[in-house]
């Protein structure tokens, strides 16, 4: 069972994480502001939090010393990487989301081979290359995407999957400070809101959702809690196993993704969008490093410090 937990873990977050797909390009329908949107997003996520926090006692202390942690969580995991994913989610499919965000792990191999934590081959390589070419097939013909002068976004949303990468390795390299994961997604989302919160009202992007609650705001309910649950699960899952072998998700993320978007809003794509799936999972397959090397790389980085 032991064993069996990080696959189990990896599925149902993969499952969570593809269904916020459909549900964020609900949440954006309305025309709310991604930093609003961030705001209450946020707000969620620490009261999901809050409550094993209350229940479970005998944590490690919350000081200073984890103030860069929270802040780099803060940033690299949710406002940074959702303001670009909500920016382009007003624009795009969702199932194109889904495909985009399955780069996550292209995204985080060329930062692990940096620091350490990953073994470079040409095998890899490859799959870096399948991606990248699934990115020209999405951009390229006039006629991949629905709307072609939507093709731009394509690019903001890559964005967004180098953020997880920079903050996926991130924590595989310095850790937790001796925190749980509870602890750090629910004051990362503290600071999240102190940073936030005025960003959105001098932009003007701040709103209350409580008088025009509807579809759009249940969306977001769905895809925030849908986030944290995922999000815990990432971050649990890249302490135990890597930041190679956690990004293994986007398998399951991009075709939960696709899927649920065709099932829950009616989307259909053309040749070339399902030609980028193809290579994405190519490249995904082909990224991936074998257990043995990836623990080994592990070793190496705690040696080195």
């Amino acid at each position: 069972m032991t064993r069996l937990l990080p696959v189990l873990c990896l599925i149902g977050m993969g499952i969570a994480w593809g269904l916020s797909m459909p549900m964020t390009k609900l949440a954006v329908s309305t025309g709310h502001g991604h930093f609003g949107i961030i705001v209450w997003q946020l707000v969620l996520v620490a009261l999901l939090m809050l409550v094993p926090l209350v229940m479970r006692r005998g944590r490690p202390k919350v000081g200073l010393r984890h103030l860069r942690l929270l802040i780099f969580v803060a940033f690299f995991g949710t406002m940074i990487p959702n303001s670009m994913s909500y920016i382009a989610a007003a624009e795009l499919p969702s199932g194109v989301m889904a495909i985009i965000m399955s780069l996550i792990p292209m995204s985080s191999l060329p930062i692990a081979l940096i620091w350490g934590l990953e073994r470079f081959d040409w095998v890899r390589l490859c799959g870096l290359i399948f991606g990248a070419v699934a990115m020209v097939v999405l951009i390229g013909p006039s006629t991949s995407l629905p709307n072609p002068a939507a093709a731009p976004f394509v690019l903001v949303a890559a964005l967004s999957t180098i953020c997880y990468g920079i903050e996926g390795n991130y924590v595989a390299k310095f850790g937790l400070g001796g925190l749980d994961v509870v602890q750090v997604l629910f004051y990362s989302s503290l600071v999240g809101l102190i940073i936030i919160t005025p960003v959105a009202l001098m932009t003007g992007q701040y709103y209350n959702p409580i008088p025009i609650f509807g579809l759009p705001e249940k969306a977001l309910i769905v895809s925030s809690v849908g986030h944290g649950i995922a999000y815990a699960c990432y971050i649990w899952l890249v302490g135990r196993t890597g930041p190679v072998f956690a990004a293994q998700v986007s398998y399951i993320v991009t075709i939960a993704g696709v899927v649920l978007s065709m099932i829950l809003l009616g989307e259909r794509y053309s040749g070339y969008i399902w030609l980028a799936l193809a290579l994405v999972l190519i490249g995904l397959f082909l990224v991936q490093p074998k257990t043995q090397e990836q623990d080994q790389a592990k070793e190496r980085a705690k040696e080195q410090g």
